[in-house]
């Protein structure tokens, strides 16, 4: 079986800046990656999170290392640069996983507020 490396894009919005806000949004998104893709954490080669600078409550990768499977997984949290009249507390994730060519099907979940980034992805 051939494989290659993909990415998996995805986004959602807190509620408000505190650690539960954050943590009930990266756990629904990431439930959704998980739900929607073939994923097998032993391929995944890194997750990029990024929050916009009014989200400081917690590390989304913090959140992320408290899911079984994932305490080995490369996680990098970044602050989004700030663009005027942008969508506020919006978390972005970008995940590379290697993935069996034959699967094309990928889904990239876009929840929340978030749904405003890429309404062609809900």
């Amino acid at each position: 079986m051939e494989w290659r490396v993909r990415a998996i894009r995805g986004a959602t919005t807190a509620s408000e800046n505190t650690v539960e806000a954050i943590r009930e949004a990266v756990m629904e998104l990431l439930d959704e990656l998980e739900a929607h893709n073939q994923i097998n954490h032993d391929d995944i080669i890194s997750v990029i999170f990024t929050t916009t600078r009014d989200l400081d409550a917690i590390f989304p990768a913090a959140i992320a290392r408290e899911r079984p499977h994932w305490n080995d997984v490369a996680l990098l949290d970044v602050q989004q640069m700030y663009v005027n009249g942008s969508l506020n507390h919006c978390i972005r994730c970008l995940l590379h996983i290697n993935l069996p060519t034959s699967q094309v099907k990928i889904y990239h979940p876009y929840l929340r507020q978030a749904k405003k980034l890429r309404p062609d992805r809900c």
